[in-house]
């Protein structure tokens, strides 16, 4: 029997595109759990999610403390051993669970490449991964994160190793990323596997330059290192040998 796979979404006022993107991840039969964590819609997001009425979704309640947060208690939710995160506004190519699950049998993490389209669904651009200069490497994504979290998928073992989030982490993207380039192995596959969807709307701004002052960037890292440094110290702890 197929390891079970969680998809993990968090939504809040996403009545325009949740249905489109309910039905692109639902459309793979690989695909275990949809677990969709509301942070307090005020809009028709709950009334569409549960019209799809499909038994591998479970819809929960979200903390209400932001799309961090909101993360990490969908995650903490999630009994597959096999981990998709998914944003609410974007369309999964039909390809993209076969082909990461495929690629998460020689690695703990992997992310893949994404086409950056308008709200419309038009061009935007065709690689995320040359808009970011994305690619592996601690060192290389302390300084300049390119892990985008609807792009990623991971293993079990890395969920463990980064839940619970740190407290001030800048995003759950970047950690979860940081927490397997230090503690297993990741890969980026160059298919892009998502049309990445943006709206001026969007939680995330992953795909913007920061608009944070250097001071508080500059602290953002430091505090992920340290967490880093730390979560490696406290695993050995609770794990001796």
């Amino acid at each position: 029997m197929e390891a079970l796979t969680s998809v993990c979404m968090t939504t809040c006022n996403g009545e325009r595109h949740i249905a489109a993107q309910l039905a692109s991840i639902l459309k793979s039969p690989r695909v275990g759990e949809v677990l969709v964590s509301d942070d307090g819609s005020t809009d028709r997001t709950l009334e569409i999610v549960r019209s799809f009425a499909d038994p591998r979704i479970r819809l929960l309640a979200g903390p209400r403390a932001g799309l961090i947060r909101n993360f990490e208690s969908v995650l903490g939710a999630a009994r597959g051993e096999y981990i998709f995160l998914a944003d609410q506004d974007d369309v999964w190519s039909g390809r993209k669970v076969d082909a990461m699950l495929h690629a998460l049998q020689s690695a703990d993490l992997v992310v893949s490449d994404c086409r950056v389209v308008s709200e419309d669904l038009h061009p935007l651009h065709p690689s995320f991964f040359a808009l970011r200069g994305s690619g592996p490497g601690l060192l290389k994504n302390l300084a300049r994160n390119s892990y985008l979290g609807c792009c990623m998928a991971f293993r079990r073992s890395v969920l463990e190793r980064a839940l619970p989030f740190p407290p001030g982490v800048p995003m759950h993207d970047w950690w979860i990323g940081l927490v397997a380039e230090r503690f297993g192995s990741v890969r980026f596959l160059a298919e892009p596997l998502l049309q990445y969807r943006r709206h001026g709307g969007n939680a995330s701004s992953t795909a913007e330059p920061s608009t944070a002052a250097w001071p508080r960037r500059f602290a953002w890292r430091i505090s992920l290192a340290v967490h880093l440094l730390w979560r490696g110290f406290t695993h050995r702890r609770a794990n001796p040998r």
